[in-house]
């Protein structure tokens, strides 16, 4: 079932997961994809009769084996290339993610092996996420939420979530990017010595390291 929707269905079900426990259900998958509900239906479907799902009605949607194998290889293309835009094309990290999903369907293997050796063979995105390896395994480190960080808890940023390029910039303004070392607070966070308030939002999309 070789199709650019397909990859994209598969990608989205394991992002959901890969910084929370929950599944995917299609109401969410719909919403995350901006695709009518019905027409997620039909798709899941379609993956579950390939092989690459697990759904039962109104139930949660998982990958198969099969399924995480394929999604890895589109999660690797994806964090890639989105490393590649930024190291070698100097774009911001809040830009590289539309780009990233047009050219992640078009690019070669062949490429996506050069721009791989060309990065030094990177474990992480612009944004924390781990970039698979070439055989699909994902190095992490332990990880909290900001959320459910308890006041007082010193980490490292892991991870900022990269949907809303808006807010990637008011956090880049603060400081927080990945690798800075922060402290939280009960009014938000210590950086860098500095008392911060976080924008709206702020607490659902950074990770820390445990």
């Amino acid at each position: 079932m070789a199709s650019p929707a397909a990859d994209d269905y598969l990608k989205t079900v394991y992002a959901h997961t890969e910084w929370q426990d929950a599944p995917i259900t299609p109401s969410v998958l719909a919403a995350k994809l901006g695709i009518a509900p019905s027409s997620v239906t039909e798709m899941v479907k379609k993956l579950a009769a390939a092989g690459l799902v697990s759904h039962v009605p109104y139930g949660a949607v998982r990958l198969t084996d099969a399924g995480t194998r394929r999604a890895l290889a589109m999660v690797r293309r994806h964090r890639l290339i989105e490393t590649w835009l930024v190291q070698e094309f100097s774009y911001g990290w809040h830009e590289v993610h539309d780009e990233a999903e047009v050219l992640e369907h078009t690019i070669s293997d062949r490429l996506l092996e050069g721009i791989d050796e060309r990065l030094g063979r990177p474990r992480f995105d612009p944004h924390g996420d781990a970039i698979p390896d070439a055989a699909g395994v994902v190095h992490r480190e332990p990880f909290v939420l900001l959320a459910d960080a308890p006041t007082g808890h010193s980490g490292r940023v892991l991870r900022v979530d990269d949907r809303d390029p808006e807010l990637l910039r008011a956090l880049e303004s603060l400081g927080l990017v990945v690798a800075a070392e922060v402290t939280t607070t009960a009014a938000g966070l210590e950086l860098a010595g500095v008392d911060r308030e976080l924008p709206d939002g702020a607490a659902d999309v950074v990770w820390l390291t445990a």
